[in-house]
């Protein structure tokens, strides 16, 4: 029994123990499959500020973002490990670091340093040794990846935010505005963008104020005094938070945080506002700040709750805080670090060191795996804390821009800008909502206010403004000097030009205190004037200143206040409208030469329709020649009587008489206003007339007419300046001849002010040249110009305009309107009838091409027979013609006619006398013919009532007989 069990447990061993050496074995085989599948270790290097805070955060933040990724990928066959260097805050340790991590260590990649300025020289060192340098702070354009391709900015773009920000001061339309950046790379790196960005929204910016990092209060003092008593009140803040802090701080004390002034900042400060001092934040009340926007989600608000727990135990003595926008950038940027090493399977890195080199620099190793790690880190492409993290042009690239308002001790959200839809209120607002989301939340100001600031104001703490005006002897009804001039400042300044200067400032919503200045040497010319603003020796320029192109390269004009133009004056004479020929000037020649063509013409193809059909257009060549005209010419007083037969000559006469009533009435229209009306002929109307005759001409003195004159081919010496209407008036009445002047040239203000007292004896004539009549002169970029502008539109508009003009122009404003008397202007010319004659022309020779398509359609068998082959051209034409000339047989008026001659011939042959016989052939008499028998008493009277005139009847004997009347005797008709 006892052997049985022992044998049934070495049954049971030999059975197990096999299973468990196989077990022992496979454990044997995993633990070396294991130790043989440990990560490659990539050295990454890392350079901080270790001391200060950010430098501390982002520690922090990157430390975390190495954990959290390895803890999710465990299986990857990499694994970065971080070499740490403290760039102790200056360029010289950031590069020594650089330098001891690419010799030393031979790092495969290096991430940050945490400035632009330490970046810009590690960059170098970096692309120089072909190692991917990746940067989640260094913001300025003035690294550039184009130029350093081993350079990968994992942040924004400073230059991204000039768009934003120039959008949001064209949203509120200031109109100038100042920066203010610190003296580093960071800082001024930015300016060429923002200033590109601010003037494609017609920003100026008269001023820009760059501070040292390591400036003493004192000087910061100095600069924002200098700002103060400029009249910009917008200001843009570049600058790193340790300088802005300071500055705010000392704007605050100086009362520059106050109503009317705008300050905005950029990304570096609005990043930050959580983390600044209580005390800074409470002085930038007001402030705007502009932003990267982040979509908080649950990771990204876990990953803060981690934060502050994991830097409270990295640094106990700290204040916790919630993580910036710089953590999460550097957060992401180990992440992207990461997943490249991975892609690009850096299992083998390695570094060619050269043999050769003096310095340390130049026994950096070059990397080989450089480039592949720098195509991996571009091709990432995940959705990190701080949004989508994509890289276009080795820059990553932002959807948009927050834009926080300080308010108290906490920052509040009032809009957004994105590419596609500039400034926005909501981010993710519907379409339905476009016009509220295209205006932002209500904005507190500097000095607590709601009132948008005007940006800009009137320094009166300093000065006045300095308002020059002209000083000269004619024309003073513009600008008058006759007060006291003390020190240069005249108080007695009256005129048109300062009345409605005057009325335009009223209508400011703001005080602006001046003091005018006279300039004496206006006389010479304005352009001095004008140059004095751009020279900065004053402020504003106020009298009669025309708008002209050549000023406008220099100094602004606000819009014009009065009617443009150079136009010129000349003596005028009564018309001598008792001339005899008087008749022939309401029609040009031309019209007069077409009417009579026309008038031929017609007559010609009525009498060419009916000469074959109607007895009233046939006779001797004498009488039908005399016809011609007599009928067409008798239309002009409708007494043509001739009866007409044929309807396509009616209608040719209806069309005509059409014409000829238009042409009568115009006709005895022009003459009656030639003579009722009294007509002004000016001495001359022509510039070309006065410089070919070598006149003389006048302008008046200090006018930019002179250079006008001149470009339009006038002699110099020709040309004679005078001052006042009264010297215009004597030097038209003595002639250029005389030693005056035959025309005066001038603007039409000033004209109409020398018309107003010799309008009897003075005209204003020829062409009027365009200019853009009188404005106020200001500098470039001034912020009162389009206040000022606003302004002048609302007095031009209104009955104050009219109150001045009635009152300093008095007649010049209601002159009447000499140019509508002139001689010569009522002619009618052809072009005015020309529609008409077109359309007569046409009707009388379309009535001619039918009529004689009938005739030879209709007496086609005759005119074949007569063209034999015997006969020549010529006398087949003479034939043709001949048959033209004789009667229509088929004609029903004319055998009516003819019969009743043979008739009537016969009855006064067996009465043996004819009682009366009233024949008229000669042309233009009514041709009335009226016979008288005792017997039969009839009566023939003209065509108009309807009854046929016979032509002349003389003796009945053969050679007597007219060609009619050889033709009746083939005739019988019966009546």
């Amino acid at each position: 029994m006892e052997n049985q069990k022992h044998k049934h447990h070495a049954f049971i061993l030999s059975s197990i123990l096999p299973f468990f050496l196989l077990l022992l074995n496979f454990h044997q085989n995993l633990v070396v499959g294991a130790q043989n599948a440990t990560p490659a270790l990539v050295r990454v290097g890392v350079v901080l500020d270790l001391d200060s805070m950010a430098g501390r955060r982002s520690n922090t933040s990157i430390s975390m973002a190495i954990e959290d990724f390895y803890a999710i990928n465990t299986n990857f066959n990499t694994r970065v490990v971080l070499e740490y260097r403290d760039s102790m805050s200056n360029v010289v340790s950031a590069a020594s670091a650089a330098l001891d991590l690419l010799k030393s260590s031979e790092v495969q990649a290096i991430i940050g340093p945490q400035t632009s300025t330490e970046t810009e020289f590690v960059a170098n060192m970096c692309n120089q040794s072909r190692v991917p340098l990746l940067s989640f702070s260094a913001s300025s354009p003035s690294i550039s990846p184009s130029h350093l391709p081993f350079f990968v900015r994992a942040t924004i773009n400073d230059s991204s935010q000039s768009i934003p920000i120039a959008s949001f001061i064209q949203y509120y339309g200031w109109q100038a505005v100042v920066p203010i950046y610190e003296d580093s790379e960071y800082g001024s790196g930015i300016i060429p963008s923002l200033v590109d960005a601010l003037q494609s929204v017609d920003t100026n910016i008269p001023d820009r104020v760059v501070i040292s990092t390591e400036a003493t209060n004192d000087y910061i003092d100095i600069e924002l005094y200098r700002l103060k008593s400029l009249q910009t009140r917008v200001f843009i803040i570049h600058m790193l938070p340790a300088l802005a802090s300071r500055l705010f701080l000392r704007a605050k004390v100086l009362g520059m945080m106050s109503i009317g002034y705008v300050w905005i900042v950029t990304d570096s400060v609005g990043d930050v506002f959580e983390t600044l001092d209580p005390s800074v934040v409470r002085s930038m009340e007001g402030v705007i700040g502009f932003r990267p926007y982040i979509a908080y989600s649950d990771k990204t608000n876990d990953f803060s709750k981690r934060f502050k727990i994991r830097f409270l135990q990295d640094n106990p003595r700290m204040e916790v805080v919630n993580p910036d926008m710089y953590q999460l950038w550097a957060y992401d940027a180990v992440w992207a670090m990461a997943k490249a090493v991975e892609m690009a399977n850096m299992t083998n890195p390695s570094f060619v060191v050269p043999q050769s080199g003096i310095t340390d620099l130049s026994r950096i190793g070059i990397s080989q795996t450089g480039p592949k790690l720098l195509r991996a880190i571009l091709n990432n492409n995940f959705n990190g804390l701080a949004g989508k993290f994509r890289l276009v042009d080795n820059q990553l690239q932002l959807a948009a821009f927050e834009i926080v308002n300080v308010v108290g001790k906490s920052v509040r959200t009032i809009g957004f800008w994105n590419r596609d839809n500039g400034i926005i209120r909501e981010i993710n607002s519907s379409p339905g909502n476009t016009k509220i989301n295209n205006s932002l939340k209500s904005i507190i100001w500097p000095g607590d206010s709601m009132k948008v600031p005007r940006g800009w104001v009137v320094p009166v703490s300093e000065k006045k403004l300095r308002i020059l005006v002209p000083l000269k002897e004619g024309f003073n009804v513009f600008v008058n000097i006759s007060g006291p001039i003390q020190a240069n400042v005249s108080t007695g300044v009256t005129g048109y030009c300062i009345d409605v200067f005057n009325a335009v400032l009223s209508k400011l919503p703001y005080a602006v205190p001046y003091d005018f200045y006279p300039f004496v040497d206006s006389s010479d010319t304005y352009d001095n004037l004008v140059y004095q603003v751009y020279l900065k020796k004053y402020d504003a320029v106020v009298g009669d200143t025309t708008i002209r192109f050549n000023r406008t390269t220099y100094v602004d004009f606000t819009m014009p206040y009065t009617e443009s133009g150079v136009s010129m004056v000349a003596p005028i004479k009564p018309d001598a409208s008792t001339s005899m020929w008087i008749f022939l000037k309401p029609l040009t020649t031309t019209l007069w030469l077409a009417s009579l063509a026309f008038f031929f013409f017609t007559g010609f193809v009525v009498w060419l329709i009916e000469h074959r059909i109607n007895p009233e257009f046939r006779g001797t060549p004498w009488q039908q020649f005399g016809l011609i005209f007599y009928f067409a010419f008798s239309t002009l007083v409708f007494a043509h009587k001739e009866k007409l037969e044929s309807n396509l000559s009616r209608f040719t006469v209806i069309i005509w008489v059409f014409v000829v009533l238009i042409l009568t009435s115009s006709y005895t229209a022009s003459l009656t206003s030639m003579l009722t009306v009294q007509q002004l002929t000016p001495t001359v109307t022509d510039v070309n007339q006065l410089i070919k005759q070598g006149d003389h001409v006048g302008y008046q003195d200090g006018s930019f007419v002179n250079g006008l004159l001149i470009k339009l081919g006038f002699d110099e010496k020709k040309l004679k300046n005078y001052s006042t209407p009264d010297e215009y008036a004597d030097a038209l009445s003595k002639g250029s001849a005389n030693g005056g002047v035959a025309a005066i040239f001038d603007e039409i203000p000033y004209l109409k002010v020398f018309l107003s007292q010799y309008c009897d004896k003075y005209i204003m004539t020829g062409p009027t040249y365009k200019t853009d009549g009188f404005g106020f002169v200001f500098p470039r970029g001034s912020p009162l110009l389009p206040d000022m502008s606003r302004a002048v539109l609302t007095v031009t508009e209104g009955p104050e305009m009219i109150e001045i003009e009635r009152k300093w122009l008095g007649k010049s404003a209601t002159i009447p309107n000499q140019s509508a008397n002139l001689s010569g202007s009522s002619s009618l010319s052809f072009r005015s009838f020309a529609g008409l004659f077109i359309i007569t022309g046409s009707v009388s020779g379309l009535m001619l091409l039918v009529y004689l398509a009938m005739f030879i359609y209709k007496e086609k068998d005759e005119l074949i027979s007569m063209a034999t082959p015997d006969r020549s051209l010529l006398e087949i034409v003479k034939l043709w013609f001949g048959h033209y000339d004789g009667i229509d047989r088929n004609s029903p008026t004319l055998r009516e006619y003819i019969t009743y001659s043979m008739n009537s011939r016969r009855r006064n042959q067996d009465q043996g006398s004819v009682r009366e016989v009233n024949l008229t052939g000669s042309t233009g008499s009514q041709s009335p013919v009226s016979i008288s028998n005792p017997t039969s008493e009839l009566n023939f009277v003209s065509g108009q009532e309807g009854i046929l005139t016979p032509p002349e009847i003389e003796s009945p004997s053969p050679s007597n007989r007219g060609p009619l009347e050889e033709e009746s005797a083939e005739l019988t008709v019966e009546r």
